[in-house]
């Protein structure tokens, strides 16, 4: 697995973070459901960190950055860019620090992830809905600043602070056979990886990832082919799974995780459809591809997962926006 300094987290990072954000962030609960068992023929475990401040896992890792910034650092603000969850976390982590923060988001972004990262006082500035936007948006706000950058997943900091949430749920649920993260950058499951494989025994680490209405599943492409692999961007109702794996987050991919679980767009509305009937909670179509995958034909035919009873899955976000139809048909 090679020598823990060849990447970006560290277990010890991770643990620093976890002191570093103690104050600022919730400890998420972990929730059961033997309907979602039965479905699964397994016992799942999910790490709910829909009640996460900004209501996804993103505030950990953009807190554990904002806190590590120097004061010189900190005076000139931080920027992003996010389809929203990472936005809505930097914005609040800025403001517990009492300093500026630019977020460049893509027109097609959910408008309560809009309004979210807006209420939290950050500026917000719209970009087309491409990777190459979202990356000249930023750093055009950085030259006009002077802002620290925090990227949404290629970061150590923001890995970092992102395996907190495994260091949770690991001493929350002993024995976990498994765990399941939703992927697309990578930050979290690099960070969930991190920890998992630190624990001196076995635990099988499973990312999942929606394909799209396009096939590009680029972590599941690049894990077959062992090298980083260049694939258009997923076309999918997943909007917070639509970054690329970078240099940072793809050695602990590759290295760490052992599998990839693909799921579809009907898979993730079955999964949410689940998650709101049956668990009664709000997840988002990314933060349901978890649960999609641990219901999948592929996860049970996974050989990494034979004999694996005890299943972690992440819910890793909720910011789903319902519009005004849901509430209008109670009205007369």
């Amino acid at each position: 697995m090679g020598d823990s300094s060849q990447y970006a987290a560290t277990i010890e990072g991770i643990r620093e973070a976890a002191v570093r954000i103690e104050q600022h962030a919730h400890h998420t609960p972990v929730m059961t459901c033997s309907a979602a068992d039965a479905a699964a023929g397994r016992q799942l475990f999910f790490k709910c960190e829909t009640f996460q401040r900004t209501g996804a896992f993103k505030f950990r890792g953009a807190c554990n950055s904002v806190q590590q910034l120097s004061d010189e650092q900190a005076a000139k603000g931080v920027a992003t860019h996010s389809s929203g969850n990472h936005g809505q976390a930097l914005a609040l982590a800025a403001q517990l620090r009492g300093i500026p923060a630019y977020v460049v988001v893509p027109r097609d972004t959910p408008q309560c992830k809009f309004d979210a990262i807006a209420g939290y006082g950050a500026e917000v500035i719209k970009c087309e809905p491409s990777m190459e936007a979202r990356e000249a948006g930023v750093a055009e706000v950085i030259q006009r600043t002077g802002a620290t950058l925090v990227p949404p997943y290629n970061y150590g900091p923001v890995i970092e602070g992102q395996g907190t949430l495994a260091l949770e749920l690991f001493d929350q649920v002993a024995d976990l056979d498994a765990v399941i993260v939703p992927v697309s950058g990578g930050g979290m499951i690099g960070g969930v990886a991190t920890v998992a494989k630190s624990l001196g025994r076995p635990v099988v680490v499973i990312a999942a990832e929606p394909t799209g209405w396009n096939n590009a599943a680029d972590v599941a492409q690049s894990f077959a082919a062992r090298k980083l692999k260049a694939v258009p961007k997923p076309d999918t109702i997943a909007d917070g799974l639509r970054g690329r794996m970078g240099d940072l987050t793809w050695p602990i991919v590759r290295d760490k995780v052992d599998g990839v679980i693909t799921v579809s767009e009907k898979e993730i509305v079955a999964a949410m459809r689940l998650c709101f009937e049956r668990m009664k909670l709000v997840v988002e179509p990314s933060g349901a591809v978890g649960l999609a995958a641990a219901l999948s034909r592929q996860l049970g035919e996974h050989p990494a997962l034979e004999g694996c009873r005890r299943v972690g899955v992440v819910l890793c976000g909720g910011n789903v926006d319902l519009g005004d139809a849901l509430w209008r048909q109670w009205l007369p």
